[in-house]
C-alpha cells in the first residue's frame, strides 16, 4: 500500500484508489496501519526510489530534493525508462497502477526488449500487417521458448550431433550443424533446419517440423526438464519420398557424404554408411536434446578451446570439443560412431610431456617415432607405479609434482632418455617427435613436419610445419564400444586453428580444423557447470 502510494504520488490518507475500491473503510485503515513486507513491493519501492532520486538531480545541497512522483513524468519519458528495464520485470510494473499498465502496452518498449535481449534486428513494424504486436512476439515467442536457445546434442545413439537453436528474424530455428564432406576438413560447416517456431496470429506460437523434402509441417516441442527438451513430428508422411527407401537413401547419401554409393569403393565404409542411415532414420519423428556448453578459456591455454572438425578414417568427419583442464587437454566427441560414440573422450594430451621432433628424414621413419613415444609411455608408467608404491617423485625427471611447470613451457618435462613399453595407439594424430631439451616452436617459428611412412591419412593436405608436439593418448574400441582402451600417440599443434593426432597402434593420422561459426547462448554459467556437462554426456554412452 505504501509502495503504491509512493509510486502513484498520493498521500497515505487518500490511499490507492485501486485497492480502496475493493475494501471497506475498516479494511483500508487496518491495511494502512500494517507494515508492508511483500518482497515484490519492496523491490518496486527500491526501484521507484532510485528513479526518483535520479530524476530529482544530483549534487544537491543539504536540503533534500523536492519529492518527484513517477506519475508526474510525461508518458514519453516513462516509455524510455520502462524500455530500459528487463522484460521479465515489466509484468510486475504493470500491476502498480492503471497508468503504468496502459503505458506498458506501447510497442516501442517491447520492440527494444526484443532487440536487446534476443537480437531481433528485423523491422518489427511490419508486424502491424499481421495484427501481431511486439509485445506478443516477446511474451508468446521469445520469452516462452527462451529455454531452448543455445547449443544441444541430440540423443541419436552413438552418432550424437550438434544443434544450434537461434532467434532468426521473427522465427526461432533449430539448425543441425554437419561437418563438411569427407575429407575436406578445412571447409565450412554445413547446416540444415530441423524445426522452427513462429507467431502467425495472436493466440500462440506455431511449431513446425522442417525435416524431409516436402516443406514445413506440424510439429511439437516439449521442455522435458532443465537443459533438456524434445521435438516431435505430427506428420511423418512428409518425411517419406515417392521413390521409397531407396530414393531416401540416395538423397541422404548425397547430403551426408556428397557422393553416391558407387563412388565409395571401400566395402567396410559402405557398411558403416548403410548402418548409419538405418539407425538415424528411426529418429526422424521424435528427438531428445541435451544442452552442451562451449569450453571456457583462460589466458594460459595452449590455444583457444572450442569445436573442431576431425578426420576419423572410414567414419568420415566428426565434431570434437577441445577443452583444457590444468595440465591436460581433452578432446570430447560431439558426434560419434559405433566404435567410439558421441560424448566419449577421444584424445587426452599431457601438456607436461612435450616432445621435440627430429629432423625430417628421421621423422619419416615410423619406428623412430614409435620408439620416442613408447619411451615416454614407459616413463609415465614408471611414475604412476612410483606414486602407487608411495616412493614419491623419482629421480631427475620424475618430479614430485609434474603439474608444477607452466603449461606450454619450453622445457620438455618428460624428456631424459626413457625406456620402451607401450599400449596400442588411439586412432588420430599427427607428427613425430624426439625428446630434446630445446623447442624452437616455443618462440613462434615453425618446425618442419611430415608424416612417417606407413601412417595413413584421409587428408594429404596437412600443414608441413608445426609449433610443438606433446605426448597423448587416444581411445580405441571395437564395434559397439567393446573393449575400449587408451593407447599412446602424438598431439601436434600446427597453429591456432589446426592440430593433429597420430594414433600409434592404428598407424593413422587425424587432422582437426576449428569450427569457425559463432554460437550465442552457449557459454557455461561456471567452470563447474561445464565439467558437469562433460560428465553427463559421457555417462550416456559409457
Amino acid at each position: 500500500m505504501a509502495v503504491c502510494a509512493r509510486l502513484c504520488g498520493v498521500g497515505p490518507s487518500r490511499g490507492c484508489r485501486r485497492r480502496q475500491q475493493r475494501r471497506g473503510p475498516a479494511e483500508t485503515a487496518a491495511a494502512d496501519s500494517e507494515p508492508d513486507t511483500d518482497p515484490e513491493e519492496e523491490r518496486i519501492e527500491a526501484g521507484a526510489a532510485a528513479l526518483s532520486g535520479a530524476l530529482g538531480g544530483r549534487g544537491a545541497g543539504p536540503q533534500p530534493p523536492p519529492r518527484c512522483s513517477l506519475l508526474e513524468l510525461p508518458p514519453e519519458l516513462l516509455v524510455e525508462i520502462f524500455a530500459s528495464l528487463p522484460g521479465t520485470d515489466l509484468p510486475s510494473l504493470a500491476q502498480v497502477c492503471t497508468k503504468f499498465r496502459r503505458i506498458l502496452h506501447t510497442d516501442t518498449i517491447w520492440r527494444r526488449r526484443c532487440r536487446e535481449e534476443y537480437g531481433v534486428c528485423e523491422n518489427l513494424r511490419k508486424l502491424d500487417i499481421t495484427g501481431v504486436s511486439c509485445r506478443d512476439v516477446y511474451a508468446k515467442l521469445l520469452h516462452r521458448y527462451r529455454h531452448i536457445l543455445g547449443l544441444w546434442q541430440p540423443d541419436i545413439g552413438p552418432y550424437g550431433g550438434l544443434l544450434n537453436v537461434v532467434v532468426d528474424g521473427l522465427f526461432i530455428i533449430g539448425w543441425m550443424y554437419l561437418p563438411p564432406h569427407d575429407p575436406h576438413v578445412d571447409d565450412p560447416m554445413r547446416f540444415k533446419p530441423l524445426f522452427r517456431v513462429h507467431l502467425m496470429e495472436r493466440k500462440s506460437a506455431t511449431v513446425e517440423c522442417m525435416y524431409g523434402h516436402r516443406g514445413p509441417h506440424n510439429g511439437h516441442i516439449q521442455i522435458v526438464k532443465k537443459d533438456e527438451f524434445s521435438t516431435k513430428c505430427n506428420q511423418t508422411d512428409h518425411h517419406r519420398m515417392s521413390g521409397g527407401r531407396q530414393e531416401e537413401f540416395r538423397t541422404w547419401l548425397r547430403e551426408e557424404w556428397g557422393r553416391t554409393l558407387e563412388d565409395i569403393f571401400h566395402e567396410h565404409m559402405q557398411e558403416l554408411i548403410l548402418m548409419k542411415f538405418i539407425y538415424t532414420s528411426q529418429y526422424d519423428n521424435c528427438l531428445t536434446y541435451r544442452r552442451i556448453y562451449l569450453p571456457p578459456g583462460r589466458p594460459d591455454d595452449l590455444i583457444r578451446p572450442g569445436l573442431f572438425k576431425g578426420t576419423y578414417g572410414s567414419h568420415g568427419l566428426e565434431i570434437v570439443m577441445l577443452s583444457f583442464h590444468g595440465t591436460r587437454a581433452r578432446g570430447t566427441k560431439i558426434t560419434g560412431d559405433p566404435n567410439i560414440p558421441a560424448g566419449q573422450q577421444t584424445v587426452e594430451i599431457d601438456l607436461m610431456r612435450r616432445i621435440q621432433l627430429p629432423d625430417v628424414e628421421s621423422l619419416r621413419n615410423f619406428n623412430e617415432l614409435s620408439r620416442i613415444v613408447l619411451e615416454v609411455r614407459e616413463q609415465v608408467r614408471q611414475e604412476q607405479q612410483q606414486q602407487e608404491d608411495g616412493l614419491g617423485g623419482g629421480e631427475g625427471r620424475g618430479q614430485q609434482s609434474p603439474r608444477e611447470p607452466q603449461r606450454g613451457s619450453a622445457q620438455p618435462s618428460v624428456e631424459p632418455p626413457p625406456e620402451k613399453v607401450g599400449e596400442p595407439g588411439d586412432g588420430e594424430a599427427a607428427a613425430a617427435a624426439a625428446p630434446a631439451p630445446e623447442q624452437p616452436a616455443q618462440s613462434g617459428q615453425g618446425q618442419p613436419f611430415v608424416l612417417p611412412v606407413g601412417v595413413s591419412s584421409r587428408n594429404e593436405d596437412y600443414p608441413r610445419t608445426c609449433r610443438m608436439c606433446f605426448y597423448g593418448t587416444g581411445l580405441i574400441a571395437g564395434h559397439g564400444f567393446t573393449s575400449p582402451e587408451r593407447t599412446p600417440g602424438v598431439f601436434i599443434l600446427f597453429d591456432e586453428d589446426r592440430f593433429g593426432f597420430i594414433w600409434l597402434e592404428l598407424k593413422s593420422f587425424s587432422l582437426y580444423s576449428r569450427v569457425q561459426a559463432t554460437f550465442r547462448n552457449a557459454e557455461a554459467p561456471s567452470p563447474q557447470a561445464f565439467e558437469e556437462m562433460l560428465k553427463n554426456i559421457q555417462s550416456l554412452t559409457s
